[in-house]
């Protein structure tokens, strides 16, 4: 069902349905996609790096970015094609987060999971009580 909201790109409001930006900033996205594409289907471009898109583009980073994460500019077509991973600024080509920054966040994960069962375990512990019969044997 549609609903009034706010347009990510120029806050105008417009009724909302399959997109999150309103029309005339679709159709504006849908003329930077012309122009990229434009751009990087001639053969000297296609080996283009992101700032060398927006440079000759004049075309906003975010937007291209944006193609690229949604399949529009693929990676395989166009090599050099890639743009900063989210936690270190390393340039990838799919996800959100470069490998390396990957593996640590899985290395610190275990490591808390770790620490937790340790706790866990220390906290059994600690609450065994023992009682002793004096007087009988």
């Amino acid at each position: 069902m549609a609903e009034l909201a706010n347009c990510v790109r120029c806050e105008a409001v417009f009724v909302k349905t399959i997109r999150d930006i309103c029309e005339s900033c679709y159709r504006q996205e849908e003329k930077d996609f012309e122009t990229v594409y434009n751009f990087l289907k001639q053969r000297k471009n296609r080996e283009a790096t992101l700032q060398e898109i927006v440079k000759a583009t004049e075309v906003d980073e975010e937007i291209i970015i944006k193609f690229i994460k949604t399949n529009r500019l693929r990676t395989s077509q166009f090599p050099k094609l890639a743009y900063p991973c989210e936690k270190c600024g390393t340039p990838i080509v799919s996800g959100k987060i470069c490998a390396p920054c990957s593996d640590k966040l899985l290395a610190d994960l275990k490591y808390s999971e770790e620490n937790k069962k340790m706790s866990e375990q220390q906290n059994k512990k600690s609450n065994v009580y023992y009682t002793f019969n004096k007087g009988k044997k």
